[in-house]
């Protein structure tokens, strides 16, 4: 079975940081493009950051620049995410997303990515 397994989210205070993790299973995450994704109670989900498949092209929103950074790690099938300086306007659910051509561009359009994960609850509160 296909599928992307977000993990790592969690209640934490402003300032604070977490790493989220994206693991393919039953297919190799190599040679696609990744995308991470956010939507807050009442809000479209917005896309937060992409990363190529070779790592060598990354996207953020502007509003995480400079505090988020995403990575990979092909041989381990697994995309993070290191949230720095978490803002209460960070809360939301992220899912990871894959696009399904390889070696396509790193964008923000959700209808560019296929098959998406069940998500991981990030709340920042004091």
């Amino acid at each position: 079975q296909l599928q992307l397994v977000e993990s790592g989210g969690g209640l934490v205070q402003p300032g604070g940081s977490l790493r989220l993790s994206c693991a393919a299973s039953g297919f190799t995450l190599a040679y696609r493009t990744i995308g991470w994704f956010r939507q807050a109670p009442g809000k479209e989900r917005e896309g937060v950051s992409c990363i190529s498949d070779r790592g060598g092209t990354t996207n953020y929103v502007d509003s995480v620049k400079g505090r988020f950074t995403i990575s990979r790690d092909n041989a381990n099938n697994t995309v993070y995410l290191q949230m720095n300086g978490l803002k209460p306007e960070d809360t939301a659910v992220y899912y990871c997303a894959i696009r399904p051509v390889v070696r396509s561009a790193c964008t923000f359009g959700r209808s560019d990515y296929t098959l998406w994960g069940q998500g991981t609850q990030v709340t920042v509160s004091s």
